[in-house]
């Protein structure tokens, strides 16, 4: 079994340089994802100068974890944006993403992509009577979706309670990703891999971004990872909140030409994917609110006891959930070039692909008519305004958890916390009885950590920074490494 995405083994192949000077261009794109790359493709001779950085590998994030579906059949999705923003809104919401599933058909058939695309039929279901899927259905039939009824899944599995759409997607985004990537940098779009951005300050109507050893001027900035980090430090945790999901493949006799998710909960999801006549059943479990639930070993447990067959592969992923259902694409302030895409609510892949489109329409003064719904700075109504201290109060209950107690019981004697010269460090003693030290604070917020013993990374329950077992940094907020040999960082 491997502790990693099944698309992972993708996420080599071409390569980028480091950024190694300083540079003056028009667009600066932070992050190497699903909607950083899908920005660089639509700016492609459209008379700007235009470069991606990427603190990791191409491919490397969030974008590598997640399941790869391209569906507007989304849980109860449509019933959450509706108590939020009403019909008119959620019909747009639902036509936003079957244009971005008719954006990525066309983009993948023009660039004769070969990503796995698969049209497949993408049901929701209950295993119990359940009220939210009779809303579900009626809404969107109420929106002219063309809703088609069973009472079984195609894989022979009897669920009574359960509804279809077609025209929908299944896919490999790293694949996808890469491509795409490679189709950017053949036709003039600056791609650097291995670059970190740590600062980013406004003069004069343009933007100095800082790497390590360089400077990047630009007159637009887009932030394209997952936590965007170079907001203000309370600009999400006041704006929505973490989800963590937990993922396993493992082969099968049969390739079924379906996705599925519940609107139970916790979430299932499933989906099926083939490779060299090689299939797998990828399922999806035990999502739950990142700072409230940190045994690691048992959340993966209770995903394996729900299938017999033992997994290939077993990761986790998280999403960020916003207050009130809908993604934040666009200007971060009115009148400002400082763009972002985030907060996919889990649909990623979908959001993604059309955040790429709404963001280049900006740069290129187009009019996009889904800008308005995704603004990060749209009005939110009272009922959600409502909800935000309970969201930055799950943070601030997960940060006094840490402090008051390091040493969880359900750790192994390979998991150390100890204290020297004065700073809180953590040991990991891997197989080969070496030891692997880091300091014990996440540089984001001070959060102290959470040892993942399954895919053995350090994790800051608070916020989602993650780091290796020697303490390189490989998921934000934080921009740091935590390496106890290397002081990287003044704690």
């Amino acid at each position: 079994m491997k502790n990693k995405s099944i698309w992972s083994e993708s996420i080599k192949g071409k390569t980028y340089p480091k950024l190694e000077k300083d540079i003056n261009i028009d667009v600066l794109i932070i992050g190497g994802g699903i909607t950083g790359v899908n920005v660089a493709y639509h700016l492609i001779n459209k008379g700007l100068t235009v470069c991606l950085v990427e603190k990791n590998l191409i491919g490397s994030g969030v974008t590598s974890r997640t399941t790869g579906k391209l569906t507007y059949l989304q849980e109860n999705m449509c019933s959450k944006i509706k108590t939020y923003h009403g019909l008119e809104k959620t019909k747009m919401y639902v036509e936003s993403q079957i244009f971005a599933i008719n954006l990525a058909k066309e983009i993948i058939t023009k660039e004769k992509i070969d990503c796995n695309l698969e049209e497949v039929e993408s049901y929701i279901f209950s295993n119990y009577n359940n009220k939210k899927l009779i809303n579900e259905q009626n809404l969107l039939e109420n929106l002219g979706i063309s809703v088609n009824k069973s009472n079984h899944l195609p894989n022979d599995n009897k669920i009574n309670n359960n509804f279809y759409v077609k025209d929908t997607y299944v896919f490999h985004p790293i694949k996808y990703i890469k491509s795409l990537a490679k189709i950017c940098s053949d036709k003039g779009i600056s791609i650097y891999e291995n670059t970190k951005i740590v600062s980013i300050i406004e003069e004069n109507n343009h933007y100095i971004s800082k790497t390590e050893n360089n400077h990047i001027k630009s007159k637009y900035i887009v932030l394209a990872m997952h936590y965007p980090y170079f907001l203000s430090p309370f600009w999400m945790p006041l704006k929505g909140y973490l989800e963590k999901s937990y993922i396993e493949a493992f082969k099968t006799d049969k390739n079924y030409k379906f996705s599925a998710i519940s609107i139970d909960n916790p979430v299932s999801s499933l989906r099926y994917y083939s490779d060299n006549d090689t299939n797998y059943q990828l399922y999806l479990s035990n999502s739950h609110n990142l700072a409230i639930n940190n045994n690691e070993e048992k959340n993966f447990q209770e995903l394996l006891n729900k299938e017999s067959t033992m997994p290939d592969y077993l990761w986790s992923n998280k999403d960020i959930m916003t207050i009130d259902s809908l993604p934040f694409i666009g200007r971060v302030k009115e009148n400002k070039n400082l763009l972002i895409g985030t907060g996919y609510n889990t649909w990623g892949m979908t959001n993604g692909i059309l955040a790429g489109k709404i963001l280049s329409n900006i740069i290129l003064k187009k009019h996009n008519k889904y800008e308005i719904l995704f603004s990060p700075f749209r009005k939110l109504g009272i009922s959600v305004i409502e909800k935000s201290p309970l969201i930055l109060g799950s943070s601030a209950y997960s940060f006094i958890k840490t402090k008051v107690s390091k040493q969880k019981r359900w750790y192994s004697s390979n998991v150390k916390f100890e204290t020297r010269n004065g700073k809180s460090i953590a040991i990991y003693i891997d197989e080969n009885k070496k030891e692997h030290i880091v300091y014990n604070i996440c540089p984001h917020l001070k959060c102290s950590l959470i040892f993942n013993e399954v895919e053995k990374t350090w994790d800051c329950p608070c916020h989602g920074s993650r780091f290796d077992i020697d303490g390189n940094c490989i998921e934000g907020p934080s921009n740091y490494n935590i390496s106890f040999e290397k002081k990287d960082i003044n704690i």
